[in-house]
């Protein structure tokens, strides 16, 4: 298992810019490649539109959803488990694949292990693999300072700026130009080179259709099966429950991270920002609420590092690298960790 502690080169730290493998002073100077303020971009009216459907799309999904079961019932174990198996597969793409693998480079593993975590993330509807990254390494960068994409502490004092700076951190920044203009040049150069990503972003639409329309078609193949009710009764519960419900679920609880977990909880390490572990955020978000963790040392695979911080997305890696699929396992030394706590 690769240990990583506090005496890391500058060689080794310039390597790692947008990337935060040093685990020491996470919001990059100047110096390092990275400009501390940098203007927000315009979003275009392209992408305004399509977050605008990205975010209601799903809200209105869960609304009729609701209404159905409320008219009618429950509608069936294999709808709850599309919801269940669906969110747990797309966030672990996200979780394991977008953020710990690509983002943060906390392991290796197999190229067929690294397209099967990819599709799985771009099923989320969270974003194409590379503009995911790019934001995410922008975000590490200027963490809770101007140029971060979405901060809650930016919005002033008070109980107003507070409420002002969640709704920016959960869903506002999603309209800024963050998306459209994520710099691939400066954040990702590592990850452009890849052609299986390069090839995913090109497709990404492909996959949002994928993910709505899949579940439509498994919900249709499962009634024609029972023979109960009509399978297109199936295919609309299975595009309402195992798409549209899904990725609502999914999208709140990974944006509440963003939010959430830079404001409401416990901080145990020195980070440079406002991050903070938040229990209900890290259950709900398979271990990506030890927020305060990982921007203590962001290239950890592990980010519950206490015994009692469930982090299902590093008992995931830990089981790849038991048998055999995952390797350059980055943890931080116990040195590192004392270091930086907070006593």
């Amino acid at each position: 298992m690769n240990e990583f502690n506090d005496s890391t080169t500058s060689a080794a730290r310039a390597a790692s810019v947008g990337l935060g493998d040093h685990g020491l002073n996470k919001n990059y100077s100047s110096q390092e490649g990275v400009d501390i303020s940098e203007q927000v971009p315009e979003a275009s009216r392209v992408q305004k539109i399509a977050m605008l459907i990205a975010v209601i799309g799903p809200f209105l999904g869960c609304i009729v959803a609701i209404a159905i079961c409320w008219q009618y019932g429950f509608m069936g174990w294999q709808y709850l488990a599309m919801v269940i198996a669906g969110w747990a597969l797309t966030t672990l793409g996200i979780t394991v694949g977008f953020h710990r693998l690509l983002a943060h480079k906390s392991f290796e593993t197999y190229r067929w292990v690294k397209a099967t975590l990819m599709m799985l993330g771009a099923l989320s509807v969270e974003g194409a693999p590379l503009v995911w990254c790019a934001v995410h390494r922008r975000h590490h960068g200027h963490s809770d300072q101007e140029g971060d994409p979405h901060s809650p502490n930016l919005a002033g004092h008070g109980f107003k700026g507070m409420i002002k700076g969640l709704w920016h951190g959960q869903i506002g920044w999603l309209f800024s130009g963050y998306w459209s203009k994520p710099n691939f040049e400066k954040y990702i150069p590592d990850l452009t080179k890849d052609r299986l990503l390069r090839w995913i972003d090109k497709n990404y639409y492909l996959f949002v259709i994928l993910s709505l329309v899949g579940p439509a078609a498994l919900g249709y193949a499962i009634e024609a099966y029972l023979g109960v009710r009509n399978p297109w009764y199936g295919a609309g519960l299975g595009f309402l429950w195992g798409g549209l419900v899904r990725i609502f679920l999914t999208h709140h609880v990974t944006w509440s991270i963003n939010s959430v977990c830079h404001v409401f909880g416990k901080r145990h390490f020195r980070s440079g920002d406002h991050s903070t572990n938040n229990a209900v955020c890290a259950m709900l978000s398979m271990g990506e609420g030890w927020h305060n963790n990982h921007h203590a040392f962001p290239s950890s695979a592990r980010h519950g590092l206490f015994w009692y911080q469930f982090d299902m997305s590093w008992i995931v890696i830990r089981t790849m690298q038991m048998v055999g699929l995952a390797w350059d396992v980055k943890l931080p030394s116990k040195r590192a960790l004392e270091a930086r706590r907070i006593h």
